[in-house]
């Protein structure tokens, strides 16, 4: 009876050492994201910076001289 006992009390000591630290969550890496990377031009500025230029164009070549009519028709 006291072998038995004895090896009960070594199998408690043996098990309570075991699992001592508790549960630990297992750590999952997750999956890596790949993003996407835009051109480096400057695409969207191109059609404001166009528009701009043909405004200015069209107001350089205006040649038109203002004729200041008088409105009493003399």
């Amino acid at each position: 009876m006291r072998k038995f006992l004895l090896a009960t009390a070594v199998v408690a000591v043996a098990a309570t050492s075991a699992i001592a630290g508790g549960y630990v969550a297992p750590v999952v890496a997750a999956a890596p994201v790949v993003v996407e990377k835009g051109s480096s031009s400057s695409a969207g500025l191109w059609i404001p910076l166009a528009l701009l230029l043909l405004i200015g164009v069209i107001v350089a070549n205006d040649d038109d001289p203002v004729e200041m009519h008088d409105s009493m028709g003399s």
